[in-house]
């Protein structure tokens, strides 16, 4: 679902892959971009749940002020993905709640 070739900024420059795992899962992602861009890359839009109602969040705001897009990033909980640049071999899971153990 990348943009390769984009109507107004043209052709994509050429970029090293690197590998991240989303909840497991093996992704590629380009070197420098957020995490946030390359989960979206690959079609993953839902990032965390809410604490109360565990309902789904996102992407809102892209540029690090809103926490919607916080996800637990190696072992780190409430990581904003909007502005943090993957990392070959990172870990990245769907965040629950507060991502802490909810007492």
């Amino acid at each position: 679902m990348r943009i390769e070739d984009h109507p107004v900024l043209g052709r994509e420059a050429e970029g090293k892959y690197v590998t991240i795992y989303y909840n497991g899962t093996p992704l590629s992602a380009l070197e420098g971009e957020t995490i946030a861009a390359a989960l979206m890359s690959h079609g993953i839009r839902k990032m965390r749940k809410t604490p109360k109602y565990k309902r789904d969040r996102g992407i809102f705001c892209g540029i690090g002020r809103c926490t919607d897009c916080v996800m637990v990033v190696d072992g780190q909980a409430n990581v904003r993905t909007c502005v943090t640049e993957v990392k070959e071999g990172m870990t990245v899971e769907t965040q629950v709640g507060y991502g802490k153990e909810e007492k």
